[in-house]
């Protein structure tokens, strides 16, 4: 296995707009993903945390590209739990496109082997991350479909 990047798509009934809102605010994200999510603003460079538990799990991130209404991505996982531009991240990518009546959501999350991880924590890191975005993508649409059919 190469390591080298997961990718999923999914299909929402929801303009893209409504989406990037919900993949690049903290108040949607602690809605689909994390516990909790705090970020001041969603512009690149602005740097904000995922949370887990009560605060047991803290993972900051680092605003890479913002686009709206089609890209949001950002970097985490960085080494030691600090944003540090100088070393190895991994890279979350939301690609948004107009799809019929909604929006193709396209998730790439790249950078594991240029962590410098030795291939069991490599494997062990990707293939948590693989269950990850296989609980947390579903999770993603169906909360965008409560979102959108809420009155």
């Amino acid at each position: 296995m190469e390591y080298g990047s997961i990718e999923r798509e999914i299909h929402v009934e929801a303009s893209p707009e409504v989406v990037y809102e919900v993949v690049s605010r903290p108040e949607h994200i602690s809605q689909w993903w994390s516990d909790d999510a705090s970020i001041e603003r969603s512009t690149p460079g602005a740097i904000g945390e995922l949370v887990w538990g009560d605060r047991v799990n803290v993972v900051p991130f680092t605003v890479v590209s913002a686009e709206p209404p089609r890209l949001f991505s950002f970097r985490w996982c960085h080494p030691g739990g600090k944003v540090d531009d100088s070393v190895g991240s991994l890279l979350v990518t939301f690609e948004l496109t107009p799809s019929g009546d909604g929006t193709r959501i396209r998730l790439t999350e790249s950078g594991f082997r240029e962590m410098g991880w030795e291939a069991a924590k490599l494997e062990e890191v990707y293939s948590d991350h693989v269950t990850g975005w296989d609980t947390f993508v579903p999770r993603l649409g169906e909360y965008i479909g409560r979102l959108v059919s809420a009155p």
